[in-house]
């Protein structure tokens, strides 16, 4: 599709590009939106049941322009399926499981051979997310560490029991990185995750969020000698998108 230009606000604009196609995995019209030309290749996941412009709409965009603009980095961001899956109070529990594995195969099939082929089969891609979004990010890097090569994750928890009313199952303990991690031993896969140098995660101290979610699940990931930098931030940082537009432009600039 062609792209164009849009205005952040008075001064800068940047390059945006819509896509979309029907997806054999979700069996649905999945959209896509491209900011930039090129640099690490970054995957943003919503943060619950939103949709693919949730970061631009929440100005997310106009923080992350200088390392757009600047050929830094650029940003790939999807739709969420949570509403069909673990959000969906109208579900059976292992409908939602089955769901989700498809949300997976989308990005894993789809997704990622439509940013290499928007960047290069050498650019690096770094799933980033907030709250849900952080779970579903980090999940799939560590799930196909051969496909995702980093993760940024942001006031996230990574037991999805979290979020599937007592619901459990075999799916849900292989989307569940607290629970899976933990029982890890496939030396391949372990080797792929510890050659990240982009195992990022990050929380306030604030309202609403769980800093010891963040601890406890970097305390997994030193059991299994997996490199990570764990960054809790202050009691004035909360769950909520101020946090999350100062969290990601510092990243940026000095992790990259």
């Amino acid at each position: 599709m062609p792209y164009f230009y849009f205005k952040i606000n008075f001064t800068i604009s940047m390059k945006k590009e819509l896509n979309s196609w029907f997806s054999p995995a979700l069996q649905k019209e999945m959209p896509i939106v491209t900011y930039g030309d090129y640099g690490t290749a970054i995957l943003f996941v919503p943060t619950a049941a939103a949709d693919y412009l949730e970061y631009e709409r929440f100005q997310l965009m106009e923080t992350l322009a200088p390392y757009i603009n600047g050929g830094k980095i650029k940003v790939f961001s999807i739709n969420s399926i949570n509403n069909e899956s673990w959000l969906n109070k109208e579900m059976e529990g292992a409908h939602k499981a089955i769901r989700q594995n498809q949300f997976n195969e989308y990005v894993y099939n789809e997704v990622v051979p439509f940013i290499k082929n928007s960047t290069s089969l050498e650019t690096p891609i770094i799933t980033c997310g907030a709250s849900f979004g952080a779970l579903h990010s980090m999940n799939l890097f560590l799930k196909r560490p051969d496909l995702i090569n980093g993760v940024i994750a942001m006031s996230g928890v990574y037991d999805l029991t979290e979020y599937t009313d007592g619901y459990f199952d075999e799916q849900v303990y292989f989307n569940s990185p607290m629970h899976y991690i933990r029982n890890l031993e496939d030396h391949g896969i372990l080797e792929q995750i510890r050659r990240s140098n982009h195992v990022h995660i990050l929380t306030g101290s604030g309202a609403y969020e769980d800093p010891n979610a963040s601890r406890a699940f970097a305390g997994l990931l030193y059991s299994k000698g997996i490199n990570y930098e764990l960054d809790v931030w202050g009691e004035e940082w909360k769950h909520d998108w101020p946090t999350w537009r100062a969290m990601l432009p510092l990243y940026f600039d000095t992790r990259f």
